[in-house]
């Protein structure tokens, strides 16, 4: 028997040794990285005088400074209105916070499941908007998907600051803007920061043009089929969708869609004078009032024609003494402009 075992286990040895090397398993080959963000391609902007002569005119009651870019997507139709001036973004600026959170979840480093945690020390200053710091005013732990929800649906700015830490800080999500092609737009403080003083809040700027451009790259990257074969479905432009419940992997633009669509400020601003069920994926931004001047009323977003086009539009209102229905009016008014124009089979 003990000669019968040593010849067993001397023939294993020698199986084993016969093997060649290449034919046992090292490993699984790693799986390319996704591909980096890119600019869109540039578009050739077509301007309507007549359109933009009308938005002047809706400006001037404002009594301040107004900007305005706005443009269909599918044919470079525009009309523009001191669109290169840099405008106080106020809460705006938590849309390119989230896009660029967004872009490292992509990226693998982040996950939108992820736990963060919330100190008392992040909560912005009472007189700020902020729904968590109300409900929760010592903290707790939220996934970077509620943080996003609570920054784009709710305007909350303890959220919004929170994401830009889990992001690595300003000038990360700077840098996202400059790789994704998008000039002339500075975030550069926490909304806690901005809070401080009245002037701060110019410090983050953007120009109507580059507002567009931000959201020409959002709709470019919501319509972006996830793999050849899976195709957007029509039904996510559907306003009685909850697209935030679609599938997991669908995790990028259609997210950010989907709480902007649900967007509780700016009832009254892009989505004031359109049509009962118009879909208006929007941020708005709002300043405070210093000696009876405000500092920012603004509303960027993308609104679906009924005709099946796409109109990106930024209005800003800066430094106005107009009071809050006149503001919001301004802005209305303008964007049901647009829609009047272009809203044609």
């Amino acid at each position: 028997m003990r000669k019968m075992t040593t010849f067993i286990l001397m023939s294993i040895v020698w199986t084993f040794g016969c093997v060649k090397m290449t034919e046992v398993p090292d490993g699984f080959p790693t799986p390319e990285p996704p591909p980096q963000a890119t600019p869109v391609p540039n578009m050739s902007y077509k301007p309507d005088a007549g359109l933009e002569k009308q938005i002047a005119e809706i400006a001037a009651a404002a009594k301040g400074k107004v900007g305005v870019a706005a443009v269909v997507l599918e044919t470079g139709e525009a009309a523009f209105l001191n669109a290169d001036g840099h405008y106080p973004m106020q809460s705006v600026y938590k849309l390119p916070i989230a896009m660029a959170v967004m872009e490292q979840v992509r990226l693998g480093k982040l996950d939108l499941d992820e736990q963060i945690g919330v100190t008392k020390e992040d909560m912005v200053r009472e007189g700020m908007r902020s729904p968590l710091r109300d409900k929760s005013p010592n903290g707790g732990e939220y996934t970077i998907r509620e943080l996003i929800r609570l920054s784009l649906d709710e305007s909350d700015g303890t959220a919004s600051d929170v994401l830009m830490r889990v992001a690595g800080g300003a000038g990360e999500i700077q840098a996202y803007l400059t790789q994704i092609g998008v000039r002339d737009m500075k975030v550069v403080n926490t909304e806690k920061e901005i809070g401080k003083d009245w002037q701060t809040q110019y410090e983050n700027w953007a120009t109507p043009t580059a507002s567009v451009e931000l959201l020409r790259y959002l709709e470019s990257d919501f319509n972006k089929p996830l793999r050849p074969e899976q195709p957007v479905p029509d039904s996510i432009k559907d306003q009685t969708v909850r697209l935030t419940r679609l599938t997991p992997e669908r995790i990028n633009a259609v997210v950010l869609w989907g709480f902007m669509v649900d967007s509780v400020p700016g009832a009254k601003r892009i989505k004031g004078f359109l049509p009962n069920g118009t879909v208006v994926a929007h941020k708005t931004g709002t300043g405070g009032t210093q000696n009876g001047v405000t500092g920012a009323t603004n509303d960027i977003g993308i609104i679906s024609l009924s005709n099946g086009k796409t109109l990106a539009i930024a209005v800003f209102v800066s430094d106005s003494p107009a009071d809050e229905k006149t503001r919001e009016t301004v802005i209305a008014k303008i964007a049901k402009a647009c829609w009047d124009r272009w809203n044609k089979n």
